[in-house]
């Protein structure tokens, strides 16, 4: 059975990267199709040093930093590439890869992170924080979100089976393309963390600074609570900004190499987080090290944390809900580093891989 492995692109390791990748340790032999591939030589080790397949987009000028530039190329970018000659293709899509064009002999399975998020629900939001919601060139960028929309729901049905990495998802996947689809939660490095019930008295949240990761938010907060120390790690755009507001409880550590944020997150009280994520790795992370999280109840953080047992939710995105949540969970005493670490092991790379293996075996079989 010739297998084929479709991606967005392939520009650092990250969450959907990690799917491509255990997804090759099912099937090592198949081939990747994937819009751009920009992995630097010491990089490529996670898709086995495979050369593969890309789009024309990978050609064209400034594409290796601005190929987000050509969205509106991507969809025909998608269904250029060919992949006739396969018997099993397996895309893993948060834009349009899920778009490529199969045929009636052929099993599409997709594994779906999230239908395009500026084309649908977050539209509005994306327009706003890029400045498109009003003029000329907001005009053609709504047109072309337009357009993206229609072909996105039309190339739902060249999918046989549709996988979401959680129920949040596949809640979207129903409203978007009108298809169920199975859950499957994206694997997690579980292994990679020890539980340490050695906890300090300080706060950790870790991300990328940008807007959406609400990290300024946070810090709001705990400049309200000056009796509560702060870590945040991490860098991005909103790092100065960031930076210029928080006080003297807070520390600002920028990036850090693996190794620290193991530590940080080992030794904290508890993890931040605000983001309203379609998943959310990182307070999996947090757990996996013993450390309770107190998230944002929106998204994916309501699958990943047990309330009451390995953290707790606060139900606003305000610094006011932030403050309540932090005061409620100082207040408990039921939570236990050894209760987080059992649920993170649910979302195991080994775990991922088994379910994934038999997923699949179970769709080429013509299973529901």
């Amino acid at each position: 059975m010739k297998v084929a492995i479709v991606c967005d692109w392939l520009v650092v390791y990250a969450g959907a990267e990690r799917v491509v990748e255990q997804i090759l340790n099912i099937f090592p032999d198949a081939d990747i199709f994937t819009l751009v591939d920009f992995l630097p030589e010491g990089q490529r080790g996670f898709i086995k040093n495979k050369q593969t397949h890309t789009s024309f987009i990978q050609k064209l000028p400034g594409a290796k930093k601005h190929y987000r530039s050509y969205l509106p190329f991507m969809p025909l970018a998608i269904e250029q590439l060919d992949v006739t000659d396969y018997d099993l293709v397996i895309s893993s899509s948060h834009c349009v890869a899920k778009g490529i064009l199969t045929g009636p002999n052929q099993i599409h399975i997709s594994y779906v992170h999230s239908p395009i998020r500026y084309a649908w629900d977050l539209t509005h939001q994306y327009l706003r924080e890029s400045g498109l919601d009003h003029g000329a060139k907001g005009a053609l960028a709504k047109l072309i979100l337009h357009y993206m929309r229609i072909w996105d729901t039309r190339t739902a049905n060249g999918v046989d089976y549709f996988i979401a990495n959680s129920r949040f998802i596949a809640r979207r996947i129903k409203k978007v393309y009108g298809r169920e689809a199975d859950v499957i939660y994206p694997p997690v490095d579980v292994a990679s963390f020890t539980c340490c019930e050695d906890k300090q008295g300080y706060y950790l949240t870790a991300s990328r600074l940008v807007p959406y990761k609400k990290v300024k938010l946070i810090v709001e907060a705990f400049n309200e609570m000056p009796d509560r120390q702060l870590i945040v790690i991490g860098d991005g755009p909103d790092l100065e900004k960031t930076k210029a507001i928080a006080g003297p409880n807070i520390t600002m550590m920028g990036y850090q190499p693996f190794e620290v944020l193991k530590d940080k997150m080992q030794h904290a009280k508890a993890f931040v987080f605000a983001a309203e994520e379609d998943f959310g790795i990182t307070p999996v992370e947090a757990q996996a090290c013993g450390t309770p999280v107190i998230a944002y109840g929106k998204g994916g953080a309501l699958e990943t944390i047990k309330d009451g047992e390995t953290g707790c939710f606060f139900p606003e995105q305000t610094k006011e809900s932030i403050i309540e949540a932090v005061k409620n969970f100082d207040a408990q005493q039921a939570i236990t580093p050894a209760a987080c670490r059992e649920n993170a092991e649910r979302f195991s790379i080994i775990r991922f891989r088994e379910q994934l293996k038999d997923y699949i075996e179970m769709s080429l079989g013509g299973g529901t």
